[in-house]
C-alpha cells in the first residue's frame, strides 16, 4: 500500500498507533465484560493522543509559523491514526463479530478536504461510511458508536453513512457530494470496497460530465466571490473563502482532477494546466494560506478563517513580521498576504486559459465571451476572441506595446488572452525610464485611464499584470498596500481603481439616484481629465510617513506634465490631491449653519471648477472606500456646502442665496404642515435662522408637527426610525438648561444606543429642540418597538432626575467592539478661528459606546454651553467636533479656562465611563 503523507517528518512523536494500541487492547482483556465503561476507556486514551498530538503539531507550527502544509498534513495524519484505532478498537472489542456475512462490511473514507489530506487544527473532520447494500444491524452499531466515541473526542464531525449505489444516486443530483466524493481518500475498513466505489464513481459519474462541472464550479466561485464582496483586496478577508482564497487554488486543483483524472498538484504540470513556474507559485501561496489559517485557528481555539483587524495583529506576530521601512510588521504581513491573492488571482487566469484551449473546439472559445471582431489592433491579433500577441517577442521588440495593449482592448471592448497577460508580467521590466517619457506611451496611458468605457476594468488588469506598477513606480509603492483601520474596506491599489471607475460610471450616467448632484456636474466640467488624474493621485503618497495629500501634490506635480497635462492642469490637479479631503473635513466636522465655515472654505477653493472638481472628487473617494460608507446623509451634507459655497462664489449673490434657501425650506414646511399662516409665522419666529439651515426638509416637517403636538409641555420625546441613515431620529423637545446635552446622551448609552450624530437648537424663547441619530453599537438598526419604548423612557428618566445617572451608568458594562484592536491617542484641538461667534473644539479619539456622553459631561463640568455638535465616525475613530460657548454666550478665551477644558476633554476621551463618572 502507498504510504500516504510521505513528506511527513518524525510521525511517532505526533501520536504512536502501536503503542496506543497495545494499551487499548490490555484495557479490553480488564473490560470485557462492561461495553459502556470500556468504550469511555477507549475515549480517554484517544483523548490523550489527541491533545499530545496536537500539542506536537502547535510546536512545530511555532518554529516554523510559515510552513502551512506541514501543519495540516499533519493534523490529518493525526486524525487518520485516531480513526484507525478507534475503528479498530470497535469492531473488535465493543462490537466484534466473528462470522460476517459479505453484507457486514464498512469502509471508512476521508472527504473533502481532510479527503486532500489538509486539516487546519479545527477543521470539520468529513468522514463517510461507506457499506456495499443497506446497513445491517452490526453495521449500524459500529457506525454510531464511532460517531459518539468521535464527539466524545471533541470533534466536529462531518458525515454520512451510505450504500455504493446510494452513494452514486447522490453524487450525481448533487454538486457539493461530487465535489466531496472526487476527493474521496481510503483511510481504513474494507479497502476492496473503497476501490468499487472509486472505480464505479469514476465509471458512472465522472464520465462525459465534466464540461458541466466546470461551469457549474466556476459558477459556485462567483457566487462565492459576490458574497465574499467580490474582491481579493478586502482588509478583512476571508482564507478561505475569499477571492484570492484557499477555495479558488482548490476550485483548479478540482477541475483539473476532474477533466485530466490527476492525483496530486503537481500533476496538472504533466497535462498542461499549469506550468512549472506556476506549480511553484501555486505550491507557496498555498503554503502560505495554510500558515494564516491554521495561526487563525489556534490563537482562537476554532474554526475561524476570517483575518479580522484583532487577528491580524496576533497573527503577523507569530508569522514573525517586524516593522520595517515605515511601515507596521502588521502592514508588512497583509501586503504580503495580498500579493499571494493576487498571485492566486493571476493563476485562476491562466489555468482557465490553458483549459479553456483543451475543452474548446477549435477556432470557438468554451468559456464564453461576446465580441466583434475588430479591424485595426496595431499589430496584436484575436485568439479565439481575445486580444493575444502575434509572438513571443512581441513586446521585447518595441515595449511600448506593454501599454498599447490594454488601449487596444479597452478601444475596442476585448478580453485579453491570460497568455498574453503572462507575458507582459514576465516583460514589464522592459518598462525603463526611456519607455515611461515615450509620448506613445503616456498617450495610451492616458486613453485607458480616460476612457468612457470600462477604465475599471482594464485598469485592473494593468495592476494585475505589474505594468501599472511599472509604468508608474509611485503607484507600485501603493500596490497590496493595505491601511490598518476599521474605515478603509480595501488596499489602497484596489481603493484608487474602484474609485476611477466610480466616476466613469457617474459620467455615464449610471448612478443618478444615489450621486444626481455629481452626475449633473459631470457634464459640465471644462477639463474631466484633469479630475480622472486626480482620482488616480489622490492616495498615491499613502505610506510614506507624512502628510500623504501634500507628498501627493508633490508626486502630481511631477508626474502630470510626463502624462501630457499642460502647467495650468498640473496646477489643478496638484491642488485637488493636496486638498481631497477639505470638502468631507468640512461637511462632516463643521456646522454648515456658520457662516465662516463656508467662507473659510471658499477661501480655499476659489473658484468654480474647482468647486466642481472637489465634489465630485470627494463623492467617488468617499463611496470606493468600502460598501455601506456612502448615504444619504452625507450626500446632503456634501450638497448642503456645494450648494452654499457656489452661492458665495458667484459674483453679485454673496448673501442672496442663503436667506433664498432658508425662505424655500420655510415655504416647503409650511405647506407640508398646511398651517393658516399666522400660526406658521409664529413658529417660524421663534426658530432661529442656524436650525433653518442645518436641517433637511423631512426633519423639518417633523420637528414642526412634534412641536406642535407638544403645546405647552415641559418635556416631549419622539423616537422614530430613520431610513435615510439606517438609524432612529430621537427629538427631545425641552426646556433648555446647562447640562441637558449630557444628560440625554446619557440616557440613550444607557437605553444601549449609540449616537452617530446629533444637531441641538435651541428657540428663540429658550427650549431646546435636539435631534438625535441612534444605532447600535454595532452599526446596527436600533427600531424594535422595545427598544423605542426604552430610549424614550430613559430619557424621561433622567430628564427628571428620577435616578441618579452616575450610578446607572457606572453599573452598565460597555458592549465590547472591534475597535479594541486598535490604539488611538486622544487629541483635542480648539479652534476660535473658525468660527465668529463660537468657540470650535474638535476631538479625535478611539470610537467607543457612550464616548459622547462622557465628552458632553465634560463639557457639563467645564461650565461650556453646547449650540452644535457633529459627530463623524472613520471605523475605529470618532471626530467629534462641538460648537461652545461660555455661559453668558461669548467665546471661551481665557488661556487658563482653554487649558483646564483641553485636559477635561482628553481625560473624557482617552478614560472608560466610570472614570469620567468618578469626576461628574
Amino acid at each position: 500500500m502507498v504510504m500516504q503523507f510521505p513528506a511527513l517528518g518524525s510521525r511517532r512523536a505526533i501520536i504512536d498507533r502501536r503503542a496506543i494500541s497495545d494499551n487499548i487492547t490490555a484495557q479490553a482483556q480488564l473490560h470485557r465484560s462492561d461495553p459502556m465503561l470500556l468504550r469511555g476507556v477507549i475515549v480517554k486514551e484517544l483523548k490523550a493522543a489527541l491533545d499530545d498530538g496536537r500539542a506536537e503539531i502547535a510546536r512545530r507550527l511555532h518554529a516554523k509559523p510559515t510552513r502551512g502544509r506541514e501543519s495540516v498534513t499533519a493534523f490529518a495524519f493525526l486524525i487518520d491514526q485516531i480513526l484507525r484505532l478507534l475503528y479498530d478498537a470497535t469492531t473488535h472489542h465493543l462490537y466484534p463479530s466473528g462470522n460476517r456475512s459479505t453484507g457486514e462490511r464498512i469502509a471508512l473514507i476521508a472527504v473533502g478536504g481532510y479527503g486532500r489530506g489538509e486539516m487546519a487544527p479545527h477543521s470539520d473532520v468529513d468522514i463517510g461510511f461507506i457499506t456495499p447494500w443497506k446497513p445491517t444491524g452490526w453495521t449500524e452499531q459500529v457506525i454510531e458508536s464511532m460517531l459518539y466515541s468521535l464527539w466524545d473526542l471533541g470533534l466536529k464531525v462531518g458525515h454520512s453513512s451510505r450504500s455504493i449505489d446510494e452513494t452514486m444516486r447522490m453524487a450525481k443530483a448533487d454538486l457539493t457530494v461530487r465535489t466531496a466524493l472526487l476527493e474521496a481518500r481510503y483511510v481504513w475498513g474494507d479497502r476492496a470496497l473503497y476501490e468499487e466505489t472509486s472505480t464505479r464513481f469514476d465509471a458512472e459519474v465522472m464520465q462525459g460530465t465534466a464540461r458541466a462541472f466546470v461551469t457549474d464550479k466556476l459558477a459556485e466561485r462567483d457566487e462565492r466571490h459576490k458574497r465574499m464582496g467580490d474582491s481579493r483586496y478586502v482588509v478583512e478577508p476571508n482564507v478561505k473563502e475569499g477571492k484570492g482564497g484557499l477555495r479558488d487554488l482548490h476550485t483548479l486543483f478540482w477541475i483539473g482532477k476532474y477533466v485530466n483524472r490527476v492525483r496530486s498538484v503537481a500533476e496538472l504540470v504533466d497535462v498542461g494546466l499549469l506550468t512549472q513556474l506556476e506549480l511553484r507559485q501555486f505550491q507557496k501561496a498555498e503554503d502560505f494560506l495554510w500558515a494564516v489559517r491554521c495561526h487563525l485557528h489556534t490563537i482562537t481555539g476554532r474554526a475561524e478563517d476570517r483575518l479580522t483587524f484583532d487577528l491580524q495583529l496576533e497573527t503577523a506576530t507569530r508569522m514573525r513580521f517586524t516593522g520595517r521601512h515605515g511601515r507596521s510588521g502588521v502592514e508588512r504581513f497583509m501586503r504580503y498576504y495580498f500579493l499571494n491573492a493576487k498571485i492566486v488571482g493571476d493563476l485562476t487566469a491562466m489555468f482557465l486559459a490553458h483549459l479553456d484551449d483543451q475543452l474548446g473546439a477549435r477556432g470557438r472559445r468554451y468559456i464564453p465571451a461576446l465580441f466583434r471582431r475588430p479591424k485595426k489592433l496595431d499589430g496584436f491579433v484575436l485568439e479565439r476572441g481575445r486580444l493575444s500577441l502575434p509572438s513571443d517577442d512581441f513586446f521585447q521588440v518595441d515595449p511600448v506595446r506593454l501599454l498599447e495593449i490594454f488601449a487596444v482592448a479597452d478601444r475596442h471592448g476585448l478580453a485579453i488572452h491570460p497568455g498574453a497577460i503572462r507575458a507582459a508580467s514576465r516583460d514589464a521590466g522592459l518598462i525603463t525610464a526611456k519607455v515611461r517619457k515615450d509620448p506613445r506611451a503616456n498617450a495610451a496611458f492616458m486613453d485607458v485611464l480616460t476612457s468612457p468605457r470600462d477604465p475599471e476594468t482594464v485598469l485592473r488588469w494593468m495592476n494585475e499584470s505589474t505594468v501599472f506598477g511599472r509604468f508608474i513606480p509611485d503607484f507600485r509603492r501603493v500596490v497590496a498596500q493595505m491601511q490598518f483601520d476599521m474605515y478603509h474596506h480595501y488596499t489602497v491599489d484596489e481603493h484608487t481603481i474602484r474609485a476611477v471607475g466610480l466616476l466613469a460610471r457617474i459620467e455615464k450616467g449610471d448612478l443618478p439616484g444615489d450621486h444626481p448632484l455629481a452626475t449633473e456636474l459631470m457634464g459640465k466640467l471644462l477639463s474631466r481629465r484633469v479630475l480622472y488624474v486626480a482620482v488616480l493621485l489622490h492616495d498615491i503618497a499613502k505610506g510614506r510617513g507624512g502628510d500623504h495629500s501634500i507628498l501627493g501634490a508633490d508626486v502630481a506635480k511631477q508626474l502630470c506634465p510626463r502624462l501630457g497635462l499642460t502647467p495650468a492642469e498640473t496646477e489643478t490637479v496638484a491642488w485637488l490631491v493636496r486638498y481631497h479631503l477639505l470638502m468631507s473635513a468640512t461637511a462632516f466636522k463643521r456646522d454648515l449653519a456658520d457662516y465662516k465655515t463656508i467662507l473659510d472654505f471658499v477661501d480655499v477653493v476659489q473658484s468654480p471648477e474647482r468647486l466642481r472638481l472637489l465634489l465630485c472628487l470627494t463623492v467617488v473617494d468617499i463611496r470606493a472606500v468600502g460598501p455601506g460608507v456612502w448615504n444619504s446623509w452625507k450626500r446632503q451634507l456634501l450638497g448642503d456646502l456645494y450648494e452654499a459655497a457656489e452661492e458665495l462664489l458667484r459674483l453679485g449673490h454673496k448673501q442672496k442665496g442663503r436667506s433664498e434657501r432658508v425662505a424655500a425650506k420655510q415655504e416647503a414646511t409650511r405647506q407640508a404642515l398646511g398651517l393658516p399662516d399666522a400660526e406658521f409665522e409664529r413658529l417660524r419666529r421663534r426658530l432661529p435662522e442656524s436650525y433653518w439651515i442645518a436641517e433637511p426638509e423631512d426633519i423639518l416637517i417633523h420637528n414642526a408637527q412634534h412641536i406642535l403636538a407638544s403645546a405647552d409641555a415641559p418635556l416631549s420625546i419622539a423616537a422614530h426610525y430613520y431610513p435615510q441613515r439606517g438609524a432612529t431620529l430621537v427629538t427631545v423637545y425641552a426646556t433648555d438648561h446647562p447640562g441637558l446635552f449630557y444628560r440625554i446622551a446619557g440616557a440613550i448609552h444607557l437605553a444601549g444606543g449609540n449616537i452617530i450624530d446629533a444637531r441641538i437648537h435651541t428657540t428663540r424663547d429658550g427650549v431646546a429642540i435636539d435631534n438625535f441619530l441612534v444605532q447600535d453599537p454595532f452599526g446596527g438598526a436600533f427600531h424594535d418597538p422595545d427598544q423605542l419604548t426604552r430610549i424614550r423612557n430613559a430619557i424621561e428618566d433622567s430628564l427628571s432626575n428620577r435616578h441618579r445617572m452616575i450610578t446607572k451608568l457606572s453599573a452598565r458594562p460597555l458592549t465590547r467592539t472591534r475597535a479594541e484592536a486598535f490604539r488611538i491617542v486622544p487629541n483635542v484641538l480648539i479652534d476660535n478661528k473658525a468660527s465668529n461667534r463660537f468657540t470650535v473644539v474638535e476631538i479625535n479619539a478611539a470610537d467607543r459606546p457612550a464616548l459622547l456622553f462622557s465628552l458632553a459631561n465634560a463639557l457639563f463640568q467645564s461650565k461650556v454651553t453646547v449650540h452644535s455638535a457633529h459627530v463623524a465616525t472613520y471605523g475605529e475613530r470618532a471626530v467629534d467636533t462641538f460648537y461652545v460657548t461660555d455661559l453668558l454666550g461669548g467665546k471661551i478665551e481665557s488661556k487658563a479656562r482653554l487649558q483646564t477644558l483641553e485636559r477635561r476633554l482628553l481625560e473624557a476621551a482617552g478614560g472608560e465611563v466610570n472614570e469620567a463618572l468618578e469626576r461628574a
